[in-house]
């Protein structure tokens, strides 16, 4: 594949090289298709660019809070700039293929002096492909130490703001200034995309609103995020004042990725209970709908460069601090934390589980020795200072107390190391301590795995066999990221400072042959599953998610954070009446299936019942013997039997089909068989508990059905109310053969296999039973549950005529498996009216022409 750059959409305009300088004419901000250039108002809603673009090579863009750059400033005053070996951003390259362009979006660590702004934008652009982000200062101080470290951060990791020493108050300018430091990062991505070509791929907590400004601006965008932090449970994330505007904003995405199950379970859970949004796996993948999108989940931890540990590692300034640190430790056992210094990787507590191992087995003092590397915290404020002083003291209690004259038992370690030095300390340690309260993934674990193997050198020094098999021990944390991955390794809760002491003494005790197989384990994980291999999983994934981009109809809806793309089959197109009159003219053997709840009822009506102008249509209908007419209702039987009683030959499915009468005086038969209703004992006295509390709601105590309903309830408290049912009933419910769905205002528990479909295929068999196959089939609906009747006539292909009319009609514009749409249901009607009409003319013209 031929490598493509930025730069040729102008180069075919201007046949001149890109320049991006302070005195060069600039780049526009957008670019959609070769040889048009295009400004794009910031506030314009997009309907994408339906022309595909003449470039199709690859590329992805990759924006984060920073670029993966290192920078100083020279003596002559001069800026120079290398590549951070060390940024998971430039790692992941490696994974998405040398015929894949990167392009790199973010800020710089140093903070560049406005007059030389656009000469360094340029020089980073030619030299390294990456378009720097320049803030304000104080922008930045309220975006980045502000909204993301005081308020999202502590959130993400289970901390809430009870007072204002915890976190804070939520600050609303803080989070304006988060958002207009996204709005920022999107104009930069303006500035490079091209959008029908390009994928973008945003990371972490920083940029979480960024995805809604870019769908924003091209509907069809190919956008991934991945999420390097955790993912709160619901109870917490709901705490957070903008919680909406954040989901909303995340499910613009194809694809929204997690380290790990939990986090991808408390997102799924949030969007459930806060969105009232559904989510179903699909053939291994996990999907959200949303508005006719599906937006994909992905769950894979990520992994480690392990060719730079490899090759640090073969440095001699790591020999010879191997062989330096193995003088200073010989004889003794050293366990080993790397922690950044901040209030949730449980410094402290690690020092205090030492504390306990050395207070209750007397025999590991002067043995046993716990190295403490205190990275700088990344946050700064009264809680970084309280850890500090909290680990300081605790570590000078435990050397007064156990120390003595050539044994120190714990070395804190708090200035900055070289990766070299740091890589020494994981060679020699016996077994790597990580304790983090909660974390989002830590790689120190699979960094201590890789260095652990050595080399042949690295085992020269410490006087092992190259051909013996490595050992290992790890005491993890069972609150991060990476204790799933790591099957081998002692889980500790780490608030638990017995059960930690215990576990370090125990791997301390494990027998050699069970540490080689541990860390064998570990390793095979490790080395199989590195950056690369999640950066390449990843794009495929993202690939997959937006494979049908250029099939689907888009549009964009809602201001601000609300925005969101509406996605619909590009043959959804309004109904003409004339047409299906036409088609219903020409047809002999005609199907009609008609959803009662608000497509022939209208809505907001006092009254449910039919009126008499639905009525008579319906017996105009059924009188012309070319028709078999069904309506199908969630309502009881004996309701439909009161209020269709004057219909002679109109078919009835009830309570979603699980009650189904051929004609009036047909006997009501059952399409599923269902042993018994034994799980109604479980399901009511929940709905109850919710019905008591929830004003204006009641419960519908079907034969087949337990429905709770809050249409007269308030909004939005009915709504809430309705996601924590919803949980709560499929929670209570697992082991029984039901089904637990929410509609317009209800939630219903049902039996398994019960739905609308079975009516359509019910009408469709009994047709086929004698002998006839359908030429018309018109079929009309309005919510969900209508979806089954629509999937089944527009897949039953065996049942029906060669040459088949099908009309599978939704009520209102909205992504459906329905091929046309009526706006509402006075429509509705004037269309059947139409039919109506059209049989009591060729009635008349019959009865005329007879003899």
């Amino acid at each position: 594949m031929v490598s493509r750059s930025y730069s040729n959409l102008l180069d075919l305009t201007s046949c001149g090289s890109p320049s991006f300088g302070r005195e060069r004419k600039r780049f526009p901000r957008v670019a959609t298709v070769a040889g048009v250039l295009c400004e794009l108002d910031d506030d314009t809603n997009s309907a994408g660019s339906d022309a595909p673009s003449s470039i199709s090579q690859e590329r992805m863009i990759i924006v984060g809070n920073q670029l993966p750059l290192r920078a100083h400033r020279k003596d002559n005053g001069t800026w120079d700039f290398a590549w951070d070996e060390d940024s998971l951003l430039l790692q992941l390259k490696d994974g998405l293929g040398e015929d894949v362009e990167v392009i790199y979006i973010g800020c710089l660590r140093e903070e560049i002096e406005p007059k030389e702004q656009d000469d360094v934008a340029q020089y980073l652009l030619d030299n390294f492909k990456c378009v720097p982000t320049f803030l304000p200062p104080d922008l930045f101080s309220k975006f980045y130490h502000g909204f993301c470290k005081q308020h999202l951060w502590p959130l993400f990791h289970y901390m809430l703001p009870l007072s204002p020493d915890l976190g804070g108050r939520f600050d609303r300018s803080l989070w304006q200034a988060y958002v207009s430091v996204n709005k920022i990062f999107a104009d930069k991505v303006m500035e490079v995309i091209s959008p029908d070509d390009d994928f973008v791929w945003v990371h972490d907590y920083h940029l979480m609103v960024l995805p809604t400004f870019l769908r924003k601006r091209f509907n069809r965008m190919r956008l991934g995020f991945f999420l390097h932090s955790p993912f709160p449970s619901s109870e917490i994330y709901r705490t957070l004042p903008v919680r909406d505007e954040l989901l909303r904003a995340l499910l613009n995405s194809d694809l929204i990725g997690f380290h790990t199950f939990d986090y991808a379970r408390h997102f799924l859970s949030c969007c459930s209970r806060m969105l009232g949004l559904s989510y179903q796996s699909k053939r291994g993948y996990i999907g959200i709908e949303y508005y006719g999108r599906t937006v994909s989940i992905k769950i894979l931890p990520v992994g480690i460069h392990i060719a730079q540990l490899q090759s640090v590692m073969n440095l001699p300034e790591t020999e010879r601090k191997v062989a330096e640190l193995h003088d200073q430790f010989k004889g003794r056992t050293v366990l080993l934390g790397v922690d950044d210094m901040d209030i949730f990787k449980g410094i402290s507590l690690k020092l205090l589980a030492m504390e306990q191992l050395l207070l209750q087995h007397p025999d590991k003092r002067g043995e046993v020795v716990l190295v403490q590397i205190a990275n700088p915290a990344r946050g700064r404020g009264k809680d970084v200072q309280e850890v500090q002083s909290e680990t300081y003291a605790t570590a000078k209690r435990i050397n007064d107390k156990f120390g003595r004259s050539g044994y120190t038992p714990v070395i804190l370690i708090d200035t900055p190391l070289q990766f070299y030095e740091r890589i020494a300390y994981y060679v020699i340690a016996e077994c790597c301590l990580v304790t983090a309260v909660r974390d989002g993934m830590n790689l120190i674990p699979y960094e201590y795995i890789i260095c652990r193997q050595g080399n042949e050198k690295l085992d020269e020094i410490l006087g092992i066999n190259t051909s013996t098999e490595k050992k290992s021990m790890l005491v993890v944390s069972e609150f991060i990221g990476c204790t799933p991955s790591l099957s081998g390794a002692i889980r500790v809760n780490p608030w638990n400072i017995d059960a930690v002491s215990e576990a370090m003494d125990t791997a301390l005790m494990v027998p050699e042959s069970e540490k080689k197989m541990r860390h064998e384990k570990h390793y095979r994980y490790v080395s199989t599953h590195d950056v690369a291999y999640w950066a390449r999983s990843f794009l495929q994934d993202l690939e997959r998610a937006c494979k049908d981009h250029l099939r689907r109809r888009c549009w964009g809806i809602g201001f601000g954070l609300g925005f969101r793309v509406i996605a619909v089959d590009p043959n959804f197109r309004k109904l003409s009446v004339d047409h299906i009159v036409s088609a219903y003219k020409r047809t002999k053997h005609r199907a009609i299936l008609l959803d009662y709840d608000s497509t022939m009822m209208q809505p907001g009506s006092i009254s449910t019942a039919p009126n008499s102008e639905a009525v008579s249509i319906l017996n105009s209908l059924c009188r012309d013997t070319k028709n078999v007419v069904y309506i199908v209702s969630a309502k009881e039987r004996m309701i439909l039997t009161e209020w269709f009683s004057s219909c002679e030959t109109l078919g009835i499915g009830a309570e979603h089909g699980f009650f189904v009468r051929t004609n009036r005086d047909a006997e009501w038969e059952t399409c599923v068989s269902v042993p018994d209703f034994d799980w109604k004992q479980i399901a009511e006295p929940v709905m109850q508990l919710y019905m008591e509390t929830t004003d204006g709601s009641n419960i519908e105590a079907k034969e087949s059905a337990l429905v709770w309903n809050y249409e007269y309830a308030d909004r939005d408290f009915g709504s809430c109310q309705a996601k924590e049912l919803l949980d709560h009933l499929e929670s209570v419910l697992s082991n029984e053969p039901v089904s637990v769905k929410s509609s317009s205002n209800v939630v219903e528990v049902k039996p398994q296999g019960v739905n609308k479909g079975i009516v359509a295929e019910h009408l469709l068999l009994r047709m086929q039973q004698k002998g006839v196959l359908p030429d018309f089939v018109l079929c009309v609906g309005d919510d969900r549950s209508d979806e089954d009747m629509f999937e089944v006539i527009t897949s039953a292909k065996a049942s029906l005529s060669p040459v088949a009319e099908v009309f599978p009609c939704a009520v209102g514009q909205k992504p459906s498996k329905a091929k046309y749409y009526l706006e509402d249901p006075s429509e509705i009607l004037r269309m059947l009216q139409g039919l109506s009409n059209a049989s009591e003319k060729s009635a008349r013209s019959s009865s005329l022409s007879s003899p």
